[in-house]
């Protein structure tokens, strides 16, 4: 007698918002403008704008495996550019505006997409990138028409017929293209799956990891072209949940204005982000009373700067870990956690693995309280980064993160630096981080950030390098005399240097590769 069977349903993402369309038609999806407004479109007609996006790429030649490349703002035209691109089974390559021209040309370069859909305010910066790649046709989004090298979508989109049907391809296939921010070395390509995204999407959904859910209302602060927005742009759709996309304007001002008026109840980004919020509310009075939780990713935080958010939003802050590679997320803490130490980052969702090794990639006997090389491995970690042959996987399918890190008693994961960062002084391993974390407990300290010095006797030496509070005024003796009796003597920054704002990369976190470069050599 034969088995009985289940039915073929390929895992792709054009599902999530067939989904929401049917059974959430009406809830709606915000976009913010640089004018203050806010437009609206329930997830019916989203879908059907989405279909139309399809039918203008279909007529221009566009073919399920090619590449499509946006650079954009989180808008709703952005995700109907998503949709469109991913459901007719092509690659959605965003493109990071706070790279270079020079940066996103090579990487135009690799993924060959001809076709970039723009916002209107970044086409100058699109003109540049345009004179260095394959580029052969621009369309603007959220904005006029500015000139007769471009092409408005609303107007492709009002001309086109819907595409006639999303999906009937192998879930496998890839569905969207990101580079790594480059904040480590040259940015490398990561493509995702319509298989990993689609299961990335269901770890997201957990109760213990974002648990979004159809009466939350979400706003990804995190660009869409940072690692998807984290996948939010999926999950929101997939669960039911409205949607806020802020465009462009990022400020403590515009999000409090955001989050008062749509009662945003979950919000996502780096910690600048929040202590931007904060430090405006701090500033200007107010209150975001609808929010219930923020979900923090793309650098450690600091457990005195989580506290000052808690407080002063009233709200849990989820502290993550991740990277482009794992599609992001790798590990979450689960709402209101209640004991943090600073670098914890939660555990791992079914789907992921980690793994502690030595400096030679063999596995620690223990893999508890033990400080090792992170590696990972799971259904949407990369196995091989575009255009390169060999994989970026050991041969037992482990991928080498580069972070530092210690597993918990219960199983959660605490980022201690990053290998790269470490300084080696005297020959002895000094961590950046351990520091950065006690100093940035000082209530009159913003940021701080550690970084290895040359030096003629030691090899390298630490120099600290703060932001401060408005407000602050600390002596150097001040700022350091928390690490006495806490790190090693020989640990303790041998110079301090005071900037008006820290840097930060592409992504938000803090540039340790431009402080380097500025304050690296003697």
């Amino acid at each position: 007698m034969p088995d009985g069977a289940m039915q073929p349903y390929a895992l792709t993402v054009d599902k999530f918002i067939d989904h929401a369309a049917k059974w959430h038609s009406e809830t709606d999806v915000v976009t913010a403008r640089a004018d203050g407004s806010v437009t609206r479109i329930g997830y019916a007609s989203l879908r059907e704008r989405a279909l139309l996006v399809s039918g203008a790429l279909a007529g221009m030649g566009i073919r399920p495996g090619d590449r499509v490349a946006t650079l954009a703002w989180n808008s709703q035209a952005h995700m109907e550019a998503w949709y469109g691109i991913m459901g007719m089974g092509a690659v959605c390559h965003t493109l990071n505006p706070r790279l270079t021209p020079e940066q996103s040309a090579a990487m135009l370069r690799q993924s060959e997409a001809e076709i970039a859909i723009v916002s209107a305010d970044l086409l100058p910066l699109a003109r540049e990138i345009a004179s260095g790649a394959p580029l052969k046709r621009i369309l603007l989004i959220d904005g006029d028409d500015t000139g007769s090298d471009v092409e408005s979508l609303e107007a492709l989109q009002q001309a086109a017929s819907p595409y006639g049907q999303w999906g009937g391809f192998d879930e496998h296939i890839a569905c969207g293209l990101c580079f790594t921010s480059g904040t480590t070395g040259q940015p490398k390509g990561v493509t995702y799956t319509h298989r990993s995204t689609y299961l990335h999407t269901l770890r997201l959904l957990q109760a213990d990891v974002m648990a979004i859910t159809a009466s939350d209302t979400v706003m990804p602060v995190v660009p869409m072209f940072h690692a998807s927005a984290w996948g939010m742009p999926f999950a929101a759709p997939a669960a039911g949940a409205r949607l806020v996309l802020p465009g462009r304007m990022t400020d403590g001002a515009s999000l409090a204005r955001l989050i008062a008026a749509e009662g945003v109840t979950i919000a996502a980004a780096v910690p600048t982000v929040w202590l931007g919020l904060v430090e405006h509310l701090e500033a200007q009075g107010g209150d975001v009373p609808s929010l219930r939780r923020v979900i923090v990713g793309g650098s450690p935080m600091p457990p005195a700067l989580m506290t000052r958010i808690e407080d002063r939003l009233g709200v849990a802050v989820q502290t993550s870990w991740g990277m482009t590679e794992l599609s992001p997320l790798g590990t979450i803490a689960p709402p209101n956690l209640e004991e943090r130490e600073a670098g914890l980052s939660g555990r791992p969702a079914l789907g992921v693995d980690l793994l502690l090794t030595d400096a030679e990639g063999r596995a620690l006997a223990q893999q508890r309280e033990e400080e090792g090389h992170l590696r990972v491995r799971g259904a949407s970690v990369v196995e091989r980064y575009l255009g390169q042959g060999e994989p970026a996987t050991d041969a037992d399918g482990w991928f080498d993160t580069g972070d530092l890190a210690r597993i918990d008693r219960q199983g959660n994961l605490v980022i201690t630096g990053r290998s790269k960062d470490l300084i080696k002084s005297g020959g002895e391993w000094i961590n950046p981080t351990e520091i950065e974390s006690i100093i940035s407990e000082l209530p009159q300290v913003s940021l701080a950030a550690v970084v290895g010095r040359a030096d003629p006797k030691w090899g390298e030496r630490p120099i600290l390098l703060v932001e401060l509070r408005n407000d602050g005024d600390v002596s150097d003796n001040e700022l350091l005399a928390p690490l006495q009796g806490r790190v090693a003597p020989w640990w303790v920054p041998d110079k301090v240097v005071r900037l008006p704002k820290m840097p930060t990369g592409a992504t938000g976190k803090v540039d340790k590769m431009a402080l380097r470069s500025q304050y690296g050599q003697i």
